[in-house]
């Protein structure tokens, strides 16, 4: 394995410096080696080590041939001959130059860089470590020294290799450990070692920590002056923030065992007037990344990692930590920007989600008597006036922190929203400690007045995280009426709603002048003030009406939503607005009620244009790069530098891009508005799908429709039945026709996407409820027909045996009347006799007939006069259920056979007795 290695390392040689001088150098360095390895005087191998040291720091050629041949002899030189001091510290700085890269003119990118080969070489070496750690126990200095060079030359391109060694060896790393109480120059060179060895080894960090490494670290930087000292002090803090990051454990130790205090003291500025160098701008950078790291408490998969990061908060609000962060971030403006915004992000942290550490906050007070002012006032000042961009979004980031889930302290802040005249509403923003929290918004609010901007948007992301999920916040601040300019014609206040609207077409209309060389400030101020409107329409219906109160604002949404020389998240964020129009809509005018909204997004926009928008904005690089708050990286040697002067966006590089979004959007929109204008795109396409399959305007089918109206004729009651139908065959033909664009809409918004992607689910999801809510009606109303048919024709067979019970009555009244005739026509033969018979003495028989008969008569013709209105009522309901018999499809003639069949068999039944 040994012999391939060197051929091929010898072949790169070759390569490189060419086959002749390849040969030089490789026999030069061979002769060395052996007069190192078998010379018999122990000066002339010193000599050999020397002069081999020499020509290998100052050739890469040399380094080549060294690598190829020479580890093996320096490693069995370090092993026996340990007692040499002399050779030994040669033999390690040997390997020192062989390791350490040689700077000379630039060559090619992919030109083979000896020093890395080499250090991969020897870390493949048999006991390389364990021989290495062992030299640290020498009394000698410079091998001390030496050999923790080599380690952190072999843990810089072999770190893997290296940190595996290391665990494996038995006190390994307390070797390494004990190195930082040694000698200023060895302390050095073992903390760099140690910084590179924590950076992702966990099982190495807790070992570190286990013997001692806070202590350690706070006892040095003591010794540094803090954050007043130099590199050292940076080097001891990347350590510590390596042990901290992501490890809930070595919190708790730090927390329990060392505490907190020598924490806080680096972050205490000392004196009356501060200087700021690199290094200690650096220092604070770093403290202040140690804070943090504590505020999040732990790795997010640590089940206690919630718990943790309380007891942190806790320790660090008790040690005043609030009060050093404060002056830091907001009331020392001498400070570096760049220490401002880690200052004001670590307060954001603290308070988010803590109820007693916003109270904290909003309690503060900075400055001195009497110019002393809120501490919310002195960070909103900041928000608004810095020049800045990331300044103003950590400003920002901390209302953000302060309003979120917090209801009680967005309706304080939005308590102190009350309207200023005109003349100061309107006056630049003066540094008056006096002024309110929310007169100092309001103001900034109408800046754009006087064509600032800029302002009024910042202003408008505060006032966005002020009315974030409360309804009661939505509702006053949407009472608020700002005042007009005295010179306007037209001087009535208007909403504070309607003026942001107009902000954000005066924003659109300046960008669209100035074309793509659109300033930085005009190129974001629109999502910003689209944001406001989502968040403020959301759930309010009351805000959706006072938008829709001016008509020219759904105009204009309209006209936004298809400009394509807009970017893809301005079209984006103004369909959501144009969605919360139709979802919280509780209009019954017919212009601007949910039903109007749509009709006007599909013929002016087109429903699968419309919904196109939510998928490019979802799409876009904004919103594919939205972290949850904003991101520091962590500090080491190599980018501490670069990052301690926060640079702002490039104006030139934003004006070659064509319809690109601001990249300073993607810190402004966080994880909860992305997740916001998900649920809400999801509720906005089924509910324009529900409204726009329904019919505009909806026919109540009720059974008075079916019935007819008393002394309406039968022609006129089927002219009207013929109108019913015809109407709602009307409805039924608009249903279908725009179930019928609806379909070819979402056909053509799924051919343009993957089968696979949600937006397609969505859609058939919404056409299957759809369908189902379509059947399951249908069904409804099938059996409510079928309740009304079984109803009629109970009242049918009800009415028929009522009918028949009549005729029953009626002919045993005619046979009483027959039999009443036949007795009477008995009786009068009988007084015919007795006169023939010649008996004088009786009675007047005609007479007494004649009134018998009169009497019979009137009551017969009152029991007939009572029977016939009786049928006339019957026959009156018989032929009304007929006609709605035959509406339901019925045969009436079919029903009705046999009636009357009985009293018509009697009928001649009586005939033909009388016939006898």
């Amino acid at each position: 394995m040994r012999m391939d290695l060197m051929s091929g390392y010898k072949g790169v040689v070759g390569l490189l410096v060419g086959n002749e001088n390849s040969s030089n150098e490789d026999r030069y360095v061979e002769r060395l080696l052996d007069r190192i390895s078998n010379g018999k005087l122990p000066d002339d191998r010193r000599n050999a080590i020397a002069e081999l040291q020499g020509v290998v720091s100052e050739s890469q050629a040399f380094q080549l041939a060294f690598g190829a041949m020479g580890f093996p002899i320096m490693l069995s030189v370090l092993k026996e001959e340990r007692d040499d001091v002399e050779m030994v510290r040669g033999a390690l700085e040997t390997l020192v130059s062989a390791l350490t890269p040689i700077n000379h003119a630039k060559g090619s990118s992919n030109e083979v860089q000896p020093a890395l080969m080499n250090t991969d070489l020897l870390s493949r070496e048999a006991d390389c470590i364990s021989l290495l750690l062992s030299l640290l126990e020498e009394d000698d200095f410079y091998v001390r020294y030496y050999t923790l060079q080599i380690l952190t030359a072999l843990l810089t391109n072999s770190p893997q290799r290296l940190q595996e060694a290391i665990l494996t060896i038995p006190r390994g790393i307390t070797r390494l450990m004990d190195m930082l109480m040694d000698r200023e120059v060895i302390r050095n060179e073992a903390l760099l070692l140690l910084t590179h060895l924590t950076r992702e080894a966990e099982e190495i960090q807790k070992i570190v920590v286990f013997e001692g490494a806070f202590e350690k670290i706070f006892s040095i930087v003591r010794e540094e002056g803090n954050s007043d000292g130099g590199v050292v002090v940076q080097d001891c803090l990347e350590l510590l923030n390596n042990l901290l990051r992501s490890n809930a454990s070595n919190q708790v130790l730090l927390r329990e065992t060392v505490g907190l205090d020598s924490l806080i003291l680096i972050l205490k500025l000392r004196g009356s007037s501060f200087t700021f160098n690199q290094q200690k701008t650096i220092n604070l950078l770093s403290a202040l990344e140690t804070i943090k790291l504590l505020l999040k408490g732990g790795s997010e998969s640590d089940p206690g990692k919630d718990m943790n990061k309380q007891a942190n908060k806790t320790t660090l609000v008790q040690k005043k930590v609030l009060e050093h962060l404060l002056i830091l971030g907001v009331e020392s403006q001498w400070v570096p920007v760049a220490i401002r915004c880690a200052a004001m992000q670590c307060i954001g942290d603290l308070i988010v989600g803590d109820s007693k550490n916003r109270d904290l906050l909003a309690s503060k007070v900075l400055g001195e008597e009497p110019q002393v002012e809120p501490a919310m006032n002195s960070i909103l000042r900041i928000l608004l006036r810095t020049s800045n961009m990331q300044e103003f979004l950590a400003a920002d980031y901390m209302f953000k922190s302060f309003c979120e889930k917090n209801a009680d302290g967005q309706s304080m802040l939005a308590s102190t929203l009350i309207p200023q005249p005109y003349s100061t509403n309107h006056a630049f923003l003066e540094e008056d400690v006096s002024m309110s929290f929310g007169s100092m918004l309001l103001q900034s609010l109408t800046l754009g007045e006087n064509g600032d901007l800029e302002t009024s948007c910042r202003a408008a992301s505060v006032l966005s995280h002020i009315l974030k999920d409360n309804l009661q916040c939505k509702e006053r601040v949407l009472r608020i009426e700002i005042e007009a300019a005295p010179m306007q014609s037209l001087g009535a206040p208007e909403p504070l709603l309607h003026r942001m609207v107009k902000y954000l077409a005066i924003a659109s209309s300046m960008k669209s002048q100035v074309g793509k060389s659109s300033t930085s400030e005009n190129s974001y101020v629109q999502a910003i003030i689209l944001k406001l409107l989502i968040t403020w329409l959301a759930d309010c219906p009351s805000a959706v009406h006072c938008f829709l109160d001016a008509h020219p604002h759904l105009t204009y949404l309209l006209e936004l939503v298809s400009n394509l020389s807009e970017t893809v998240c301005i079209r984006g964020f103004a369909a959501v607005v144009l969605g919360e129009c139709v979802i919280y809509n509780k209009s019954t005018d017919s212009g601007k009620d949910a039903f109007a909204i749509v009709d006007a997004i599909s013929q002016k926009i087109g429903l699968s244009s419309y919904f196109l928008k939510f998928d490019e904005m979802q799409k876009s690089s904004i919103f594919v790069s939205v972290k949850s708050s904003l991101t520091y990286q962590s500090f080491t040697r190599s980018s501490a530098s670069s990052m301690v002067d926060i640079e702002d966006v490039d104006e030139n590089d934003l004006s070659e891009k064509k319809n690109l979004d601001h990249p300073i959007l993607s810190s402004i929109l966080d994880s909860n508005f992305v997740n916001l204008v998900k649920s809400l795109e999801a509720d906005i396409r089924e509910q324009i799908v529900e409204v726009f399959s329904r019919p505009k305007m909806k026919v109540a089918v009720v059974p008075a429709e079916l019935e007819q109206r008393s002394g309406e004729s039968d022609g006129e009651y089927i002219k009207r039945l013929k109108a019913f139908v015809e109407k709602q065959c009307s409805e039924i033909q608009d249903v279908v026709h725009r179930n019928a664009t609806l379909a070819e809409d979402l056909a053509k918004t799924g051919s343009t996407l993957q089968p696979e992607q949600r937006v397609s689910g969505a859609s058939d999801r919404i056409q299957i409820e759809t369908l189902r809510r379509d059947l399951q009606e249908a069904s409804q109303r099938l059996e409510k027909l079928k309740e009304e048919r079984a109803k009629v024709e109970s009242e049918t067979m009800h009415y028929r045996n009522l009918a028949g019970k009549m005729e029953a009555d009626l002919r045993s009244l005619s046979d009483a009347y027959n039999s009443l005739e036949q007795s009477n026509l008995q009786l009068e033969n009988e007084v015919k006799a007795l006169k023939r018979e010649g008996h004088s003495t009786f009675p007047d028989v005609e007479a007494i007939k004649s009134e018998a008969r009169e009497e019979a008569q009137k009551e017969s013709e009152g029991e007939l006069n009572d029977l016939l209105v009786c049928l006339g009522q019957e026959q009156s309901k018989v032929d009304k259920l007929s006609a709605r018999l035959l509406e339901l499809g019925e045969d009436v003639d079919k029903l009705l056979e046999g009636i009357g069949d009985d009293a018509g068999a009697a009928g001649d039944a009586e005939d033909e007795e009388d016939d006898e």
